[in-house]
């Protein structure tokens, strides 16, 4: 099988809060373990919307990493960096922005959709127009195979895969493209390079999509082969020139359960969240005000838990023993509000204590905070250069 490599950014714009680490966290931590991961703090991204407070993403770039690593991502099985720690993003940006149409920009749903949700901000920026083009240089520079998003981002992986193919299709074209591809055919040994032509003809005359994915991972597999070469037969394989950059697939993530203290998504917009460093007096407190079913006025009076947020927490915090005793507590006029309550605080303390002692010991050692980001940065900068490098070739900027 291919390698997956997996690659996923966080913006850096405040305390991170239950939704972060129910929505994204968790599916980063199985991951990690999965697949060659990259995870990056999205600070030039962050300045998209708040170019006029860059106090607060230097701020958070710390903090957030200090969470990451507190909630259980492993700088031993994954890479994690800074975005502007790598230059070879704006680079790659750049290039890419000579051949990117100013449609596709304007056509992504996010770009108006965000526009509308920020009026009070100015966003009629060159920066924040494109934006999607840098998250595609984010993917593309590191030939990330696999790209967690939610629903809303599918579109911008979708737009990632065009200019992918926009950028291979000006530009894979090297001369002599054809007679290279069929030496590296010959490199496959006479039954493979066979087993390349059938699969090659039965994607190229009926859209075998199979047979596509079989010779793609064929192609991988070869030891000894150069990467020059495996990008020549992969391109080859789907009728163009040299892959030179790889188109990436979305990797969907869960749903986020995670309701905020007024039952909607938790969100800081929404000013309903739980952060991860949240202290237990305050915990307690926030759980204690919520709200709960309008018709228990008085503690005699009978509710309904699908009509009170609070459930939606025992959904995700309370055993199945604890959620029969709030049904029947609640229907039954049995329990008070502030009794059903009790089990909740005691989850979601539960589940943030070893997330902040572990918080507390990298907060207490910011140099190896540090030290684990720069590790980061340096194996990241190594890949993106390799890319970069390719793509300069291709591109005829190499001057050497």
């Amino acid at each position: 099988m291919a390698i997956e490599r997996v690659l996923s950014g966080m913006r850096p714009t405040g305390n991170l809060h239950l939704g972060h680490y129910n929505g994204v966290l968790k599916n980063w931590i199985r991951l990690q373990h999965e697949h060659e991961c990259l995870f990056f703090v999205a600070d030039w991204h962050a300045l998209t919307t708040h170019y006029d407070t860059p106090e607060v993403i230097e701020e958070s770039v710390w903090e957030m990493v200090i969470d990451w690593l507190a909630a259980g991502v492993d700088p031993a099985s994954a890479t994690i960096f800074i975005q502007s720690r790598v230059p070879e993003h704006a680079e790659l940006h750049t290039l890419l922005s000579m051949i990117t149409p100013l449609s596709w920009l304007e056509r992504v749903p996010t770009y108006k959709d965000q526009q509308e949700k920020l009026s009070s901000k100015d966003l009629s920026t060159y920066g924040f127009l494109g934006y999607p083009l840098l998250q595609s240089a984010d993917i593309l520079i590191y030939k990330a195979t696999q790209v967690p998003v939610g629903e809303d981002q599918i579109p911008h992986i979708e737009f990632t895969r065009e200019i992918a193919r926009r950028f291979n299709h000006i530009y894979g074209k090297e001369k002599g493209f054809e007679e290279k591809a069929e030496a590296a055919i010959k490199k496959l040994g006479s039954k493979r390079g066979s087993l390349y032509q059938e699969m090659r003809t039965a994607y190229q005359q009926s859209g075998d999509e199979e047979a596509l994915e079989t010779a793609r991972a064929m192609i991988q597999e070869q030891q000894g082969m150069s990467m020059g070469d495996k990008e020549r037969l992969l391109g080859y394989l789907e009728g163009g020139g040299k892959m030179i950059l790889i188109e990436p697939d979305y990797k969907l993530t869960p749903a986020s359960k995670m309701p905020g203290l007024d039952g909607q998504k938790m969100s800081k917009s929404y000013n309903n969240t739980i952060s991860l460093r949240e202290d237990v007096d305050s915990v307690a407190k926030k759980i204690k005000t919520m709200p709960t079913d309008p018709a228990r006025i008085r503690r005699t009076d009978p509710g309904d838990p699908a009509k009170c947020p609070v459930w939606q927490l025992h959904e995700i915090y309370s055993d199945k023993s604890t959620q029969d005793w709030v049904q029947a507590g609640c229907r039954g006029a049995s329990i008070g509000c502030i009794e059903c309550k009790t089990p909740v605080i005691e989850g979601v303390l539960k589940e943030l204590k070893p997330i902040q002692e572990r918080a507390a010991q990298y907060a207490e050692d910011p140099t190896l905070v540090k030290n684990i980001v720069a590790d980061g940065c340096e194996r990241a900068r190594k890949l993106a250069r390799e890319t970069m490098r390719d793509v300069r070739d291709a591109m005829g900027l190499n001057y050497s």
